[in-house]
Protein backbone atom coordinates (compact mmCIF):
# COMPACT_ATOMS: atom_id res chain seq x y z
CA UNK A 1 0.00 0.00 0.00
CA UNK A 2 1.26 3.49 -0.66
CA UNK A 3 1.98 5.59 1.72
CA UNK A 4 -0.37 8.55 2.45
CA UNK A 5 -0.10 11.91 0.45
CA UNK A 6 0.71 14.73 2.87
CA UNK A 7 -1.59 17.74 2.97
CA UNK A 8 0.09 19.53 0.22
CA UNK A 9 -0.58 17.29 -2.44
CA UNK A 10 -4.19 16.13 -1.65
CA UNK A 11 -6.89 17.59 -3.64
CA UNK A 12 -9.07 18.85 -0.74
CA UNK A 13 -12.52 19.74 -2.51
CA UNK A 14 -14.42 19.86 0.66
CA UNK A 15 -15.95 23.38 1.10
CA UNK A 16 -16.20 25.40 4.80
CA UNK A 17 -19.93 25.34 4.57
CA UNK A 18 -19.72 21.62 4.54
CA UNK A 19 -17.38 21.46 7.01
CA UNK A 20 -19.04 23.83 9.32
CA UNK A 21 -22.13 21.94 8.76
CA UNK A 22 -20.48 18.64 9.26
CA UNK A 23 -19.84 19.79 12.84
CA UNK A 24 -23.06 21.42 13.71
CA UNK A 25 -24.99 18.07 12.91
CA UNK A 26 -21.99 16.18 15.44
CA UNK A 27 -22.33 18.97 18.27
CA UNK A 28 -26.23 19.20 18.12
CA UNK A 29 -26.62 15.34 18.12
CA UNK A 30 -24.21 15.21 21.04
CA UNK A 31 -26.77 18.47 23.20
CA UNK A 32 -29.56 16.07 21.89
CA UNK A 33 -27.94 12.93 24.08
CA UNK A 34 -27.41 15.59 26.99
CA UNK A 35 -30.72 16.54 26.72
CA UNK A 36 -31.74 13.22 26.40
CA UNK A 37 -29.88 11.99 29.32
CA UNK A 38 -31.15 15.55 31.71
CA UNK A 39 -34.65 14.63 31.39
CA UNK A 40 -34.02 10.46 32.57
CA UNK A 41 -32.27 11.06 35.56
CA UNK A 42 -34.49 9.43 38.56
CA UNK A 43 -34.18 8.50 41.97
CA UNK A 44 -31.21 5.95 40.88
CA UNK A 45 -28.65 8.63 40.34
CA UNK A 46 -29.50 10.04 44.44
CA UNK A 47 -28.96 5.48 45.10
CA UNK A 48 -25.06 5.76 43.57
CA UNK A 49 -24.47 8.71 45.21
CA UNK A 50 -25.43 7.26 48.72
CA UNK A 51 -23.28 4.40 48.10
CA UNK A 52 -20.19 6.88 46.77
CA UNK A 53 -20.41 9.13 49.17
CA UNK A 54 -20.30 6.60 51.91
CA UNK A 55 -17.13 4.56 50.75
CA UNK A 56 -14.53 4.34 53.29
CA UNK A 57 -11.75 3.83 50.82
CA UNK A 58 -11.07 4.92 47.05
CA UNK A 59 -13.73 4.78 44.11
CA UNK A 60 -12.48 2.29 41.41
CA UNK A 61 -13.38 3.64 38.21
CA UNK A 62 -13.13 1.29 35.50
CA UNK A 63 -13.73 0.95 31.14
CA UNK A 64 -12.37 -0.60 28.12
CA UNK A 65 -11.79 1.25 24.83
CA UNK A 66 -12.64 4.76 24.44
CA UNK A 67 -15.23 3.98 28.11
CA UNK A 68 -11.71 3.56 29.25
CA UNK A 69 -10.33 6.77 28.37
CA UNK A 70 -13.68 8.80 29.71
CA UNK A 71 -13.36 6.83 33.33
CA UNK A 72 -9.87 7.71 33.55
CA UNK A 73 -11.01 11.30 33.27
CA UNK A 74 -13.99 10.62 35.97
CA UNK A 75 -11.38 9.40 38.20
CA UNK A 76 -9.13 12.44 38.27
CA UNK A 77 -12.24 14.26 38.28
CA UNK A 78 -13.45 12.80 41.60
CA UNK A 79 -9.79 12.59 43.05
CA UNK A 80 -9.72 16.54 42.50
CA UNK A 81 -13.02 17.10 44.07
CA UNK A 82 -12.80 15.65 47.01
CA UNK A 83 -13.76 12.00 46.22
CA UNK A 84 -11.01 9.82 46.52
CA UNK A 85 -10.56 8.02 43.44
CA UNK A 86 -8.33 5.72 40.75
CA UNK A 87 -8.64 4.23 37.33
CA UNK A 88 -8.00 0.55 36.84
CA UNK A 89 -7.98 -0.82 33.75
CA UNK A 90 -10.20 -4.05 33.32
CA UNK A 91 -7.97 -5.59 31.20
CA UNK A 92 -5.03 -5.61 33.90
CA UNK A 93 -6.94 -6.36 36.50
CA UNK A 94 -7.63 -9.86 35.22
CA UNK A 95 -3.98 -10.05 35.75
CA UNK A 96 -3.22 -9.21 39.37
CA UNK A 97 -4.28 -5.59 39.65
CA UNK A 98 -7.70 -6.61 40.66
CA UNK A 99 -5.51 -6.78 44.67
CA UNK A 100 -5.88 -3.07 44.35
CA UNK A 101 -9.33 -2.99 44.83
CA UNK A 102 -10.50 -3.44 48.31
CA UNK A 103 -13.64 -4.41 50.22
CA UNK A 104 -13.46 -0.71 51.49
CA UNK A 105 -13.68 0.27 47.92
CA UNK A 106 -16.59 0.83 45.23
CA UNK A 107 -16.60 0.39 41.79
CA UNK A 108 -18.12 2.92 39.39
CA UNK A 109 -17.54 0.71 35.75
CA UNK A 110 -18.42 2.11 32.28
CA UNK A 111 -19.55 0.10 29.44
CA UNK A 112 -21.81 1.82 26.56
CA UNK A 113 -23.72 -1.94 25.84
CA UNK A 114 -22.99 -3.43 29.06
CA UNK A 115 -21.07 -6.52 27.77
CA UNK A 116 -17.72 -5.52 27.81
CA UNK A 117 -15.98 -9.24 28.46
CA UNK A 118 -12.93 -7.50 29.67
CA UNK A 119 -14.86 -6.50 32.87
CA UNK A 120 -16.20 -10.09 33.41
CA UNK A 121 -13.49 -10.87 35.93
CA UNK A 122 -13.96 -7.13 37.25
CA UNK A 123 -17.69 -8.03 38.35
CA UNK A 124 -17.18 -11.27 39.05
CA UNK A 125 -14.94 -9.56 41.86
CA UNK A 126 -16.87 -7.05 43.05
CA UNK A 127 -19.72 -10.02 43.51
CA UNK A 128 -17.56 -12.19 45.04
CA UNK A 129 -16.49 -9.55 47.86
CA UNK A 130 -19.52 -8.00 48.59
CA UNK A 131 -17.99 -4.58 46.87
CA UNK A 132 -20.52 -1.77 46.00
CA UNK A 133 -20.53 -1.75 41.52
CA UNK A 134 -21.97 1.43 39.89
CA UNK A 135 -22.74 0.86 36.00
CA UNK A 136 -22.95 3.73 34.04
CA UNK A 137 -24.28 1.99 30.89
CA UNK A 138 -26.68 2.27 27.98
CA UNK A 139 -27.39 -1.71 28.21
CA UNK A 140 -30.50 -1.45 29.84
CA UNK A 141 -30.70 -5.50 29.81
CA UNK A 142 -27.38 -6.01 30.16
CA UNK A 143 -24.75 -8.06 31.94
CA UNK A 144 -23.26 -4.82 34.12
CA UNK A 145 -27.22 -3.67 34.54
CA UNK A 146 -27.84 -6.78 36.51
CA UNK A 147 -24.90 -7.09 37.87
CA UNK A 148 -24.65 -3.77 38.97
CA UNK A 149 -25.41 -2.26 42.98
CA UNK A 150 -26.95 0.40 41.09
CA UNK A 151 -27.70 0.86 37.36
CA UNK A 152 -27.42 4.44 35.69
CA UNK A 153 -28.55 3.81 32.38
CA UNK A 154 -28.57 6.47 29.77
CA UNK A 155 -30.64 6.52 26.74
CA UNK A 156 -30.17 5.50 23.26
CA UNK A 157 -28.79 8.46 21.66
CA UNK A 158 -27.61 8.50 17.96
CA UNK A 159 -24.45 8.51 17.40
CA UNK A 160 -22.38 11.79 15.49
CA UNK A 161 -20.53 9.33 13.68
CA UNK A 162 -22.21 9.24 10.08
CA UNK A 163 -21.88 5.88 10.33
CA UNK A 164 -23.07 5.09 13.81
CA UNK A 165 -19.80 3.12 14.76
CA UNK A 166 -17.53 5.71 16.17
CA UNK A 167 -18.38 6.23 19.98
CA UNK A 168 -18.97 10.00 20.24
CA UNK A 169 -22.65 10.72 21.47
CA UNK A 170 -22.45 7.86 23.85
CA UNK A 171 -18.87 8.77 24.80
CA UNK A 172 -20.37 12.46 25.87
CA UNK A 173 -22.89 11.18 27.48
CA UNK A 174 -21.24 9.22 30.23
CA UNK A 175 -18.56 11.50 30.86
CA UNK A 176 -20.92 14.17 31.26
CA UNK A 177 -22.85 11.78 33.49
CA UNK A 178 -19.43 11.20 35.60
CA UNK A 179 -19.13 15.25 36.02
CA UNK A 180 -23.00 15.19 37.45
CA UNK A 181 -21.64 12.45 39.76
CA UNK A 182 -18.11 14.13 40.90
CA UNK A 183 -20.04 17.21 41.04
CA UNK A 184 -23.37 16.27 43.32
CA UNK A 185 -20.97 14.25 45.64
CA UNK A 186 -18.93 17.82 45.90
CA UNK A 187 -21.63 19.59 47.26
CA UNK A 188 -23.11 16.84 49.28
CA UNK A 189 -19.92 17.49 51.81
CA UNK A 190 -19.66 21.00 51.31
CA UNK A 191 -16.11 20.62 49.40
CA UNK A 192 -15.12 24.43 49.73
CA UNK A 193 -12.70 26.56 47.55
CA UNK A 194 -9.84 26.04 50.61
CA UNK A 195 -10.30 22.36 49.94
CA UNK A 196 -10.31 22.76 46.30
CA UNK A 197 -6.94 25.04 46.77
CA UNK A 198 -5.43 22.20 48.96
CA UNK A 199 -5.55 19.50 46.11
CA UNK A 200 -4.99 22.15 43.50
CA UNK A 201 -1.46 24.00 44.95
CA UNK A 202 0.09 24.21 41.28
CA UNK A 203 -0.90 26.33 38.33
CA UNK A 204 -3.53 29.06 37.89
CA UNK A 205 -6.28 27.33 40.33
CA UNK A 206 -3.52 27.32 43.30
CA UNK A 207 -2.48 30.95 42.57
CA UNK A 208 -6.51 31.99 42.24
CA UNK A 209 -6.97 30.55 45.59
CA UNK A 210 -4.21 31.75 47.56
CA UNK A 211 -4.90 33.36 51.32
CA UNK A 212 -3.67 36.36 52.44
CA UNK A 213 -2.50 34.12 55.34
CA UNK A 214 -0.84 31.99 52.80
CA UNK A 215 1.83 34.02 52.19
CA UNK A 216 1.93 37.26 54.92
CA UNK A 217 4.60 37.88 57.60
CA UNK A 218 4.15 37.34 60.47
CA UNK A 219 5.20 36.50 64.17
CA UNK A 220 8.80 38.61 64.72
CA UNK A 221 8.75 39.66 61.03
CA UNK A 222 5.90 41.97 61.91
CA UNK A 223 7.26 45.99 62.41
CA UNK A 224 5.40 46.80 65.51
CA UNK A 225 5.54 49.86 67.92
CA UNK A 226 3.31 52.27 70.11
CA UNK A 227 2.11 55.32 70.93
CA UNK A 228 4.79 56.52 72.85
CA UNK A 229 7.73 55.10 71.09
CA UNK A 230 10.05 57.74 69.87
CA UNK A 231 10.54 58.41 65.94
CA UNK A 232 14.16 57.38 66.77
CA UNK A 233 13.40 53.88 67.46
CA UNK A 234 10.54 53.58 65.31
CA UNK A 235 12.44 54.46 62.48
CA UNK A 236 15.08 51.60 63.78
CA UNK A 237 12.07 49.16 63.74
CA UNK A 238 10.87 50.23 60.21
CA UNK A 239 14.37 50.05 59.15
CA UNK A 240 15.34 46.20 60.36
CA UNK A 241 12.15 44.86 59.27
CA UNK A 242 12.47 46.61 55.70
CA UNK A 243 8.73 47.45 54.94
CA UNK A 244 8.75 50.71 54.77
CA UNK A 245 6.16 50.81 57.41
CA UNK A 246 5.38 50.05 61.01
CA UNK A 247 2.21 49.20 62.63
CA UNK A 248 0.97 50.79 66.01
CA UNK A 249 -0.67 49.17 68.33
CA UNK A 250 -2.07 50.10 72.00
CA UNK A 251 -1.61 48.43 74.96
CA UNK A 252 -4.14 45.45 73.70
CA UNK A 253 -2.67 45.13 70.61
CA UNK A 254 -5.00 46.55 68.60
CA UNK A 255 -4.17 48.44 65.94
CA UNK A 256 -4.30 52.20 66.10
CA UNK A 257 -2.73 53.33 62.62
CA UNK A 258 0.33 53.09 60.72
CA UNK A 259 3.26 54.99 60.21
CA UNK A 260 4.96 54.96 56.56
CA UNK A 261 8.32 56.53 54.81
CA UNK A 262 6.04 58.84 53.27
CA UNK A 263 4.69 60.02 57.31
CA UNK A 264 8.59 60.54 57.44
CA UNK A 265 9.19 62.57 54.72
CA UNK A 266 6.18 64.98 55.48
CA UNK A 267 7.29 65.53 59.13
CA UNK A 268 10.24 66.04 58.22
CA UNK A 269 12.54 68.39 60.65
CA UNK A 270 15.29 68.53 63.38
CA UNK A 271 13.38 67.67 66.64
CA UNK A 272 11.87 64.68 64.04
CA UNK A 273 14.14 61.83 66.35
CA UNK A 274 12.79 63.52 69.69
CA UNK A 275 8.92 63.26 68.96
CA UNK A 276 6.93 60.34 69.27
CA UNK A 277 4.74 58.44 67.36
CA UNK A 278 2.05 59.25 68.09
CA UNK A 279 2.91 63.11 67.38
CA UNK A 280 3.12 61.99 63.82
CA UNK A 281 0.83 58.34 62.99
CA UNK A 282 -2.05 58.13 60.51
CA UNK A 283 -4.74 56.80 62.31
CA UNK A 284 -6.17 54.14 60.79
CA UNK A 285 -4.74 52.91 57.76
CA UNK A 286 -5.52 49.74 55.25
CA UNK A 287 -5.61 46.71 56.21
CA UNK A 288 -7.34 43.42 54.96
CA UNK A 289 -8.61 40.13 56.34
CA UNK A 290 -6.30 36.86 56.64
CA UNK A 291 -8.76 34.85 54.70
CA UNK A 292 -9.04 37.05 51.98
CA UNK A 293 -7.74 35.86 48.32
CA UNK A 294 -4.60 36.91 47.19
CA UNK A 295 -5.61 38.34 44.72
CA UNK A 296 -7.87 40.41 46.48
CA UNK A 297 -5.00 41.81 47.90
CA UNK A 298 -3.20 42.42 45.15
CA UNK A 299 -6.55 44.75 43.91
CA UNK A 300 -6.88 46.29 47.10
CA UNK A 301 -2.86 47.67 47.13
CA UNK A 302 -3.48 48.89 43.34
CA UNK A 303 -6.88 50.65 44.20
CA UNK A 304 -5.49 52.05 47.51
CA UNK A 305 -2.05 52.89 45.57
CA UNK A 306 -0.28 51.20 48.39
CA UNK A 307 2.96 48.66 48.30
CA UNK A 308 2.09 46.66 51.82
CA UNK A 309 -0.98 46.08 53.74
CA UNK A 310 -1.60 44.85 57.57
CA UNK A 311 -3.08 41.83 57.90
CA UNK A 312 -5.75 42.21 61.12
CA UNK A 313 -8.25 39.64 62.52
CA UNK A 314 -10.18 41.00 65.55
CA UNK A 315 -8.54 44.67 65.17
CA UNK A 316 -5.39 43.29 66.21
CA UNK A 317 -2.76 42.88 63.47
CA UNK A 318 -1.78 39.29 62.59
CA UNK A 319 0.63 39.79 59.74
CA UNK A 320 1.97 42.36 56.56
CA UNK A 321 1.50 41.48 52.99
CA UNK A 322 3.77 43.49 50.34
CA UNK A 323 3.07 43.44 47.14
CA UNK A 324 6.16 41.21 46.03
CA UNK A 325 5.12 38.81 48.19
CA UNK A 326 2.08 37.72 45.68
CA UNK A 327 4.20 38.37 42.73
CA UNK A 328 6.46 35.58 43.61
CA UNK A 329 3.57 33.25 44.46
CA UNK A 330 2.62 34.36 40.87
CA UNK A 331 -0.53 36.54 41.98
CA UNK A 332 -0.57 39.41 39.95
Amino acid sequence: MAPPKNNTQLNITNSPSADLSSARRVLELEIAGLSDLSASLDDQFSHALDVLENVAGRIVVTGMGKSGHVACKIAATLASTGAPAMFVHPGEASHGDLGMITTQDAVLALSNSGETSELADLVAYTKRFEIPLIAITGGEASALAKEATVALIYPSSQEACPMGLAPTTSTTVSLALGDAIAVALLERKGFSPADFRALHPGGKLGQKLLKVSDIMHSGAALPLITPETTMADAILEMTAKSFGCAGVTDQDGLLLGVITDGDLRRHMSTDLFTQTVADILTKGGKTIRPDALASEAVHFMNVNKITNVFVVENEKPVGILHIHDCLRAGVA
